[in-house]
């Protein structure tokens, strides 16, 4: 009984104070998909980050780059599994519901993948694909990051996550790609 009243009534204040203003950050930025001609793009754009761009790169690297490539696409197929396999846990772990299911101010404007929004898992692969990518291909950085910060802001847009997930999200991404990078360092290609 003192862990679930800890949970939902005895919460420091500034944490309270963090929540407040994540909700608020995402209804602010939710508003911005009352425009279709915003929404629609970042509809797009989060289908790509839904996984299609980074499939197409990791079957288009090996043909451009040969053994480097296809060296490349291993380093990040590993560290995409790394990436799915720890952000499913957490998800399940904290069942944090979707702004869009929690606040009647947030809407949803295209449907989920899953049931919870800790952490965006769209996030979380785009920023560690990107900074594998830039490591082996700096030529790409300015696309990479980008698309990257594109693909996170649309989860907030679209209504589907949290500032804080998808903060959480692109951390973990990017600690993951620099584990995955130390463990085997990719020459510029």
């Amino acid at each position: 009984m003192k862990l679930k009243r800890y949970l939902y009534e005895e919460r420091p204040s500034w944490v309270v104070k963090c929540e407040h203003l994540d909700l608020t950050l995402g209804r602010w930025l939710n508003l911005c998909g009352l425009l279709p001609l915003i929404c629609q793009p970042f509809r797009w754009i989060s289908r790509l980050g839904d996984g299609l761009i980074w499939y197409a790169i990791m079957l288009i690297l090996p043909l451009l780059l040969g053994w480097s490539g296809v060296l490349l696409t291993l380093q990040m197929a590993l560290t995409g599994l790394a990436c799915t396999w720890i952000y499913l846990f957490i998800k399940r772990s904290t069942s944090r519901r979707r702004p869009c299911d929690a606040s009647d101010s947030i809407e949803a404007r295209m449907p989920a993948l899953d049931k919870y929004s800790f952490p965006s898992g769209h996030t979380l692969h785009a920023v560690a694909f990107s900074t594998l990518l830039i490591a082996g291909l700096p030529q790409l950085a300015g696309f990479l990051i980008t698309f990257t910060l594109l693909v996170a802001l649309s989860r907030m847009v679209l209504g589907l996550h949290y500032p804080s997930d998808v903060l959480i999200g692109a951390l973990l991404g990017w600690l993951l790609a620099r584990l995955s990078l130390a463990i085997h360092v990719p020459l510029p290609l």
